[in-house]
């Protein structure tokens, strides 16, 4: 049996949330620029529905979820993830804060790249962004790999270097140099849940 879902209709004939995409479809079927999306629990959809559509758009629908789990995220911390199109493709990074969403950094898009080298550099980025302000707080990743590389100290990638990538190569030195000059508290970089928490809050919503 499908699992109920709850529609919020921000722009329509009628606003407010619906228990079917049959109800929804009503109000948004035909109309400019309608503005509506689905989500997996009624307590999400009212957090959504005080909130403005643009917080979602072209976002996952489990974005939030975290908030409802009996062992949610540490906070405050931070959540970092990458994006890339294509491997090798443009490639980009970024970091949130946890709690709010608010984007703390974002890099690129850089060309030949791949998503496991971005979750790397957002992670070290993060890490370098705290010690600069002075500040201690996990940081989130939903890479296995990139943290993998991070706890080394090297970035493992096997993408060939090549004058279009020279730059992104230049990154990866320089986030390893930090690494060998600092040293990492236990838990300082630890995974995010996604089947428990949904997707990372910094997720690029391209999936």
């Amino acid at each position: 049996m499908p699992k109920q879902k709850f529609y919020v209709v921000w722009k329509g004939r009628k606003t407010g949330i619906f228990t079917s995409w049959a109800e929804c479809e009503q109000q948004v079927k035909g109309f400019v620029g309608a503005e509506f999306k689905a989500f997996e629990s009624l307590k999400e959809a009212e957090s959504a529905l005080q909130s403005k559509y643009e917080a979602f758009k072209g976002r996952a629908s489990t974005m939030g979820k975290w908030k409802e789990s009996e062992e949610p995220p540490l906070l405050p911390s931070l959540c970092v993830d990458a994006a890339c199109k294509g491997s090798p493709g443009k490639m980009e990074y970024r970091g949130v804060e946890t709690e709010s969403g608010k984007e703390i950094f974002r890099a690129g898009p850089y060309p030949d790249g791949t998503n496991n080298i971005g979750e790397f550099l957002a992670i070290v980025r993060a890490l370098a962004w705290l010690a600069k302000q002075k500040k201690k707080m996990p940081i989130y990743s939903d890479s296995e790999n990139a943290i993998a590389w991070v706890e080394m100290g090297v970035c493992k990638t096997n993408l060939k270097h090549t004058g279009k990538n020279a730059l992104i190569f230049a990154m990866i030195r320089s986030a390893e140099n930090w690494l060998a000059e600092n040293e990492l508290d236990d838990d300082a970089v630890l995974k995010w849940d996604t089947h428990e928490w949904g997707e990372n809050p910094a997720d690029y919503g391209r999936k």
